[in-house]
């Protein structure tokens, strides 16, 4: 639930006469932000009484709608402000009306040159033709926190157009658009439970519009992009990523949770050797992970197992269920749910003869580092537990905590950022206090109608009322901790924007201590963020722009630890 830098809208007051006909129309510019430029596009036109209304979008963020609370244009001179976000521009028209140069400041202060583009006016214009933009396109869809990548490739054919689509995030390539419809300069798609209607862009070089699914409708902003493009926004180079061929064995496998009735697959590395070996089960964070986790052009898990198996130790690693090859329902799962997953696991390796029975432990990361110690109170047989970034709180704690920092990293400043932490506990309260739907769904619009879209509060309804995100909320993993008995390794990165070390390893710590356990290690990593990369701020969006997918020191400590047991 955070308010992103980009602007958007403007219910825009009179005008300097002398300058009117310079200000209607379509603008475009480049806020160099970090990590990656963001694109605006405005868009002005003179209302009916001669006030002057716009919009402005953020192609790379999808966003669109956001209030200009004030705008004054005198003479050249234009300045208005974003009450929003905290941002303001002041800038000046040039003398042949076709740019506004000047600075946006929002925490710090950014050069801003908006420049008039040629757009095609409803009706006045030839209508797009398949072939002008028969290319390559990626894309944003603004679904939280981490934008959601897609990759559209449009082909023309004697028919009009065909397209398939890619989602990196997922490890998903040519999945086939079912249909898809170009009308003057409109696109419309749909592609497996999901449709895109956009806009394209006078230029023909963006789109925006919307991804509907699911009953939620989200922002969503295309560029066309050449293939070296691509290759360096979605594949950046990945040195830890192991090349085949590999010093150990390999296998993909499926096992059964029984109490689920499910089938879930995986991959098995072995090392080299008779064994019988050690092992560990891999156990995802948030979201639908596929066995790799892969996330941000990034496969922690594949650098992980990678790591371990060639120091001797056994790896499982498995796709969630309802994800990639794995059976189940992802939606309508809980973190109870993933726990059984892994325990099926932990029977499966039990039965492998390379597999010693009595020296079997379990790595959780993010939520499956609060899982981890549910698996190990309850079974009494794993020999040890890795919690990486995992949490030592209930779900409520962690999140405002987490909007306070991951918005400052990002570089809000820190009064709003606090906010923003405050407005989530306010949500979080109404989510769990208010037990009427329709009640609810009516004041979370309410409450957040001035810092979101109404697509995105439906998005964010959705998902926080579901019977997993519920269940995150309440569930407090010091209650589990303090039964494991079997040895310990918790460790959070000082830069973690999403599980905060200094919120969240004493509370484990504490956990630990008050359960008697006699054999665990607690450590906060310098410099690393919630994947453990070496990082700046710690922000979400740095994530994609480290080519480190683990720091070497982690995957030491780790393996290191577990040897030593």
């Amino acid at each position: 639930m955070k308010i992103r830098l980009c602007l958007a809208v403007a219910a825009i007051a009179a005008a300097s006469a002398a300058y009117a006909q310079n200000i209607v129309g379509d603008w475009e510019g480049t806020l160099p932000a970090d990590p990656s430029n963001l694109h605006l596009l405005v868009h002005i036109a003179k209302s009916a009484d001669g006030a002057y209304q716009g919009t402005m979008d953020c192609t790379e963020q999808g966003l669109k709608g956001l209030t200009i609370s004030s705008f004054i244009l005198d003479g050249p001179k234009v300045t208005f402000r974003v009450g929003d976000v905290h941002g303001s521009f002041e800038g000046k028209i040039s003398a042949d009306g076709n740019s506004m140069e000047g600075t946006w400041t929002q925490s710090r202060a950014l050069a801003l040159v908006l420049k008039r583009v040629q757009a095609r006016a409803a009706g006045l214009s030839k209508p797009v033709q398949p072939a002008e933009i028969a290319a390559t396109w990626l894309g944003t869809v603004n679904a939280g926190p981490v934008p959601a990548t897609l990759v559209l490739h449009l082909a023309a054919t004697e028919g009009g157009l065909s397209a398939t689509m890619d989602s990196p995030g997922q490890a998903l390539t040519g999945v086939p658009v079912k249909e898809i419809k170009l009308e003057g300069a409109e696109l419309a798609l749909t592609v497996g439970r999901g449709a895109i209607r956009a806009e394209i862009s006078g230029d023909l070089q963006a789109m925006t519009g919307t991804f509907s699914q699911g009953g939620a409708s989200l922002p969503v902003a295309f560029k066309r992009v050449t293939d070296a493009e691509l290759k360096a926004a979605i594949a950046p180079p990945r040195p830890q990523n192991p090349v085949k061929p590999y010093p150990y064995r390999e296998e993909d496998v499926t096992y059964e949770n029984h109490e689920a009735g499910i089938k879930l697959a995986a991959t098995l590395t072995i090392p080299q050797g008779q064994g019988p070996f050690p092992a560990v089960v891999l156990i995802t964070g948030s979201g639908a992970q596929d066995r790799d986790e892969t996330m941000e052009g990034h496969k922690p898990f594949l650098v992980l197992a990678d790591y371990l198996t060639r120091k001797g130790i056994a790896v499982l690693r498995t796709d969630d269920r309802g994800t990639a090859k794995s059976g189940g329902n992802f939606a309508t799962a809980t973190s109870a749910d993933f726990a059984t997953d892994a325990e099926s696991g932990l029977v499966y390796l039990k039965a492998r003869p390379e597999i010693d029975a009595h020296k079997i432990g379990i790595i959780g990361h993010s939520e499956g580092g609060g899982i981890a110690p549910m698996i190990a109170a309850r079974n009494r047989d794993v020999a040890f537990i890795v919690i990486m970034a995992g949490f030592g709180v209930r779900g409520d704690l962690i999140l405002p905590a987490q909007a306070v920092a991951g918005n400052e990293a990002e570089g809000m400043s820190h009064e709003a950022a606090v906010q923003t932490g405050i407005l989530e506990r306010q949500v979080l309260e109404l989510i769990e206090n208010e037990k009427d739907p329709a009640a609810l769904r009516r004041k979370m619009h309410q409450a957040l109608k001035d810092q979101l879209t109404a697509a995105q509060i439906e998005q964010n309804y959705l998902q926080m009322t579901s019977p997993r995100y519920r269940y995150f909320l309440a569930y407090d993993p010091a209650v589990e901790l303090r039964k494991v008995r079997c040895p310990v390794l918790a460790l959070n990165g000082s830069k973690d924007t999403q599980v905060l070390a200094g919120q969240n390893l004493p509370a484990i710590r504490k956990a630990l201590e008050e359960g008697g356990n006699r054999d665990f290690e607690v450590d906060e990593m310098p410099g690393l963020n919630h994947l453990f990369q070496p990082a700046k701020t710690g922000g979400l969006s740095e994530y994609r722009q480290i080519a480190i997918t683990i720091a070497p020191e982690v995957l030491e400590k780790i393996s290191g630890w577990i040897l030593k047991r």
